[in-house]
């Protein structure tokens, strides 16, 4: 008909409503789909740490620039007033201090013995050793423990004229002050502490023995291997990564976890000699009312454990070279 519109072809390429335009249309649909899809994975994981980011910035970074800022004014006169490095140079003076800092060392002596203790029973446990399962039934009862229990049931086992003490009488070991003697005090609280927080290593143990490749220990089995030797070259090895990370945290816990015991069974003494840092930074604030020189203290306890925790990750990265 004249004057009337061209009729347009259904499934002819290139024209109006063919197929080719409807594939375009379904291209562009699923590609915008496909980018908001994408853009939606990379979002989540920000979305999901975001709480936790916040809550760690306001309530523990804030909080450390605030007083790593407040460690360098003044205590009493000079509240408030800029004072440079003067209570970082009163904390190298002082011999509470220094003393608390050489007790840090110690830690890190005695540490393998606090780590070797829940590796060797975790080991029993696995290996089914004589006596495994006693150990299985009692060995995280003290990590339910408040360390102020723990600290008085001590108190009354380790006083000079306590049970122990009559014990070692007995068999003609002479009394020994547990807890009055400067020499020995560090070792009993350490050693209280390690009893009571063993339990916690032992799980982490017992985790990494699920790791473990049975077949090796079969191996060391059929070829007559003792039981030191079994865990000396296939334990100890295939553990590796997990004996570096219980090397870490024990350490951490000793440094930031030992002051209920502190408080409860020397309260710092005798002669100051178990003063930690922590306990430190109590007396300061608590007692001395210095809270400018606790937070200088509490900087380079901070200090402390940044360092412990970077060895904690240069550890556990040579154990995963080596596995």
């Amino acid at each position: 008909m004249k004057g009337s519109s061209p009729l347009v072809r259904p499934g002819v390429p290139g024209r109006a409503g063919g197929p080719d335009t409807t594939r375009q249309a379904g291209h562009r649909a699923t590609g915008t789909g496909s980018r908001r899809a994408a853009r939606s994975e990379r979002l989540a994981p920000y979305v999901l740490v975001a709480p936790a980011v916040l809550i760690i910035l306001g309530l523990r970074l804030y909080p450390l620039i605030l007083g790593v800022n407040f460690s360098f004014t003044g205590d009493g006169d000079r509240n408030g007033m800029v004072v440079g490095l003067d209570n970082y140079l009163e904390l190298a003076d002082d011999p509470l201090f220094r003393t608390a800092l050489g007790n840090v060392g110690l830690l890190v002596l005695l540490l393998p013995v606090a780590v070797a203790i829940p590796g060797l029973l975790a080991t029993f446990i696995y290996l089914r050793v004589p006596g495994h399962r006693v150990f299985r039934s009692v060995y995280f009862f003290p990590a339910v423990l408040s360390p102020v229990i723990v600290g008085s049931i001590f108190n009354l086992m380790l006083a000079f004229d306590g049970p122990l003490n009559t014990v070692l009488g007995t068999i003609g070991i002479g009394p020994v002050d547990w807890l009055g003697d400067p020499g020995v005090t560090m070792f009993t609280v350490v050693g209280v502490h390690v009893w009571a927080t063993f339990g916690m290593a032992l799980v982490v143990f017992l985790a990494g023995f699920s790791t473990l490749d049975s077949s090796l220990l079969d191996a060391a089995q059929m070829d007559g291997a003792s039981l030191a030797r079994t865990i000396w070259h296939v334990v100890i090895p295939s553990l590796s990564r997990t004996i570096a990370f219980v090397l870490v945290t024990t350490m951490i816990g000793m440094l930031t976890s030992m002051f209920g015991l502190l408080y409860v069974m020397t309260s710092g003494g005798p002669e100051g000699s178990t003063y930690l840092p922590e306990y430190y930074i109590w007396i300061q604030q608590g007692q001395m009312n210095r809270p400018a020189l606790a937070s200088a203290a509490s900087t380079v306890l901070f200090l402390i454990m940044l360092v412990v925790g970077l060895a904690q990750v240069g550890l556990l990265r040579r154990a995963g070279r080596q596995d």
